[in-house]
């Protein structure tokens, strides 16, 4: 069985590390990627993701040169997403040190996108990251275009047909919940892994050491951590420490430090 991932998640905006609330809400500066990078390295963190939320020319330029310095850094399996339009984009990423690619948009305006992908590049480094917020009581909806884009897909939904499709992970992304650091969406996150064979990755909303018990007791696979790590004095081996005596099966820690 494989063991649980803990994963600090990067938003990256004009070279340096950014973090809002629900996807748009109270930006602040958090630091430098290829700095930041080094650390959680140090601390023991199983991957690391890197969004790029600009998804321009100009910013991929950045994100590129990022992505090669941070490679030449770490020692880690390192997700790189953002903007992700062809095979082309993947394969410009893959090349220059990115181990898997998380894709949004594309997934949803390009039907077979997800499936020519992983058939080229190989499914465990296509994740389908599935933006999601609740639109009425009860209702949640996928949304693209950094969350700024409504479609018709639920949630559940959409992740059956993306494992369908043969991507290789589901990042599960709260924009409810994101920055929020009020929980994971427990319920959802056991909807999703109790229907997919693939892994669930929960993102947004860890505040505490027990909502990340919580995440993994419900069914993820991985979760991931931001604003906790960039904004309390925990850190991914003080994580990693806790789980642990709490019998959840992650890989043991490299150091003490908390």
């Amino acid at each position: 069985m494989l063991k649980k991932r803990i994963i600090p998640k990067f938003l990256i905006k004009d070279g340096r590390l950014i973090k809002g609330v629900r996807f748009h809400e109270n930006f602040r500066e958090a630091g430098n990627p290829a700095t930041t990078a080094k650390v959680y390295n140090s601390y023991g963190a199983d991957e690391l993701i890197f969004l790029d939320i600009q998804a321009s020319i100009e910013s991929r330029k950045t994100v590129v040169d990022i992505i090669d310095r941070v490679s030449e850094e770490i020692f880690m399996p390192f997700t790189v997403g953002g903007g992700i339009r062809t095979l082309e984009d993947i394969n410009n990423l893959l090349r220059i040190g990115a181990d898997k690619i998380s894709i949004n948009t594309a997934a949803v305006e390009k039907p077979g996108f997800i499936r020519e992908a992983a058939r080229r590049f190989g499914d465990q480094c296509i994740i389908v990251s599935i933006d999601y917020k609740e639109i009425k009581p009860g209702v949640f909806r996928v949304f693209t275009h950094g969350g700024n884009k409504a479609t018709d897909f639920d949630p559940l939904e959409w992740a059956l047909k993306m494992q369908d499709s043969n991507c290789g992970e589901i990042l599960l992304c709260s924009i409810d919940r994101d920055g929020t650091m009020s929980g994971y969406d427990l319920e959802m996150i056991r909807r999703v892994s109790e229907k997919l064979d693939i892994p669930v990755i929960a993102s947004s909303g860890a505040g505490s050491l027990q909502d990340c018990i919580d995440a993994f007791k419900i069914g993820a696979s991985a979760i991931t951590i931001s604003s906790m790590f960039i904004f309390t004095d925990h850190s991914p081996i003080k994580v990693r420490s806790y789980l642990w005596s709490k019998n959840v099966d992650v890989r043991a820690s490299k150091s003490s430090r908390s």
